[in-house]
């Protein structure tokens, strides 16, 4: 097997990192990564929302996640475990994450908020 590439954390650029959190898919898998501390199998995020992502779109988001610096993934046996660098990268730039992270959960919230309100409004009539 090919080994993976993981950039050493001098060499994680905030460029990268907005690049693989600009995609709502990518995002929403590294927060669930982060929140869980190690994801072993990649079907645990490979829901998000209401939306599976498909196997072959997964493995590309890890990888994107992993080359940003983003994401540790080591191979056990058939399985491969993902660990999040937060600290790493939140070392290397202070709030970076964090406000990224922060970003998408309050839109979120904004984007629940609204379609409470359409059912409400819908109930309503």
């Amino acid at each position: 097997m090919r080994p993976l590439f993981h950039p050493a954390i001098e060499d994680v650029r905030p460029e990268a990192i907005l690049h693989a959190l600009a995609d709502p898919s990518r995002a929403a898998i590294f927060a669930k990564i982060m929140q869980a501390g190690c994801v072993e199998a990649c079907s645990a995020v490979s829901a998000v929302g209401d939306r599976v992502i498909p196997k072959s779109s997964l493995s590309n988001h890890f990888k994107v996640l992993r080359e940003a610096g983003l994401i540790r993934s080591e191979r056990h046996g058939v399985e491969v475990r993902n660990h999040s660098r937060w600290i790493e990268v939140e070392t290397r730039f202070p709030g970076l994450l964090a406000g990224i992270i922060n970003a998408y959960a309050s839109d979120q919230r904004h984007d629940l908020r609204a379609a409470e309100t359409t059912t409400l409004d819908k109930d309503a009539t």
